[in-house]
């Protein structure tokens, strides 16, 4: 069981996760087609153009969500809803 600082301290990142997920459901999406098209033909690095695209865009995501957190704390609440 999550004790309450425990819980307050993992709603952010749950936010950050969120924000991160649906900033990049087109490339998440573009990779899961990939996946899904050749999953009965698995070989090394078959999707990996559209997996770096992913990354990169997840990165990207976090990254800025994180800099604004750092240099404007006090916008924590608008920027991770």
């Amino acid at each position: 069981m999550f004790t309450t600082a425990t819980a307050q301290t993992t709603k952010p990142l749950k936010r950050l996760a969120v924000h991160a997920t649906t900033t990049c459901a087109e490339q998440a999406s573009v990779y899961g087609k990939c996946i899904l098209a050749t999953y009965t033909d698995v070989r090394k690095d078959i999707c990996k153009a559209e997996f770096d695209k992913f990354g990169r865009c997840l990165r990207e995501a976090v990254r800025v969500q994180l800099s604004i957190l750092i240099l404007f704390p006090q916008y924590s609440s608008i920027c991770l809803r």
